[in-house]
């Protein structure tokens, strides 16, 4: 008689006339199935938040390698890219004037005006505006002309190697100030040039947090 007509002819309400073979398959059987729940509870349970962790820092250290592998690639690209900010910004720091450079460039502005053919009404340098790295010069000018001198002088201004920008302006017709016997106009502007500010030792302080405003 084979096994599983052994198992057909067995009486569940009497085990104990079961022939060993059987017994030993049932016992070997519940042993298992009991080990098998004891390995849940105890090892699989308590070991599954590791696993879950383990499985979301391996994504994350996925992910980190993919992003410094990309940035690795582009290298050579981030190193050119950084040369020619540090050549552009090399270049605008040429454009501001060092502290004994601002005298000649307050002179070049007045001459300017001169060279459009304006009257020159006010030239009033205020006092200096610390903008970090940078110093903000700003002057009131009042100038008497014409459209076209003053177009002349913007033009002029735009061409001196320095930066300068020219803000609030305002034109008005002289005979509304009360004065000239001519028709003309009075141009009220605040020029800005922009001073490099240097430490003891003559380089740049590093206060690089603002930039130069443009025209308004």
């Amino acid at each position: 008689m084979n096994f599983l007509e052994q198992l057909q002819t067995l009486d569940p309400r009497d085990p104990g006339r079961w022939p060993a073979s059987v017994r030993f398959f049932f016992v070997g059987l519940i042993f298992l199935v009991c080990a098998a729940i004891a390995w849940y509870m105890l090892v699989w349970t308590s070991d599954r938040p590791q696993l879950l962790q383990a499985e979301a820092d391996e994504q994350s250290l996925r992910q980190q390698f993919e992003t410094k592998q990309q940035r690795a690639a582009n290298l050579d690209a981030y190193k050119a890219q950084l040369g020619e900010m540090q050549r552009s910004f090399g270049a605008m720091l040429r454009q501001l004037p060092g502290r004994t450079e601002v005298p000649n460039l307050l002179v070049d502005i007045s001459q300017t005006g001169l060279a459009a053919g304006l009257q020159e009404k006010l030239f009033q340098p205020g006092p200096e505006v610390d903008k970090g790295f940078y110093a903000e010069l700003p002057i009131r000018i009042r100038l008497v002309g014409s459209y076209h001198e003053f177009g002349k002088f913007v033009s002029g201004i735009a061409a001196l190697p320095r930066i300068v920008t020219l803000h609030d302006i305002q034109i008005t017709p002289v005979n509304e100030r009360g004065g000239g016997d001519f028709d003309d106009l009075t141009m009220d502007v605040t020029a800005k040039t922009y001073r490099y500010i240097e430490d003891d030792n003559g380089h740049g302080s590093g206060r690089m947090n603002k930039k130069p405003g443009g025209a308004s």
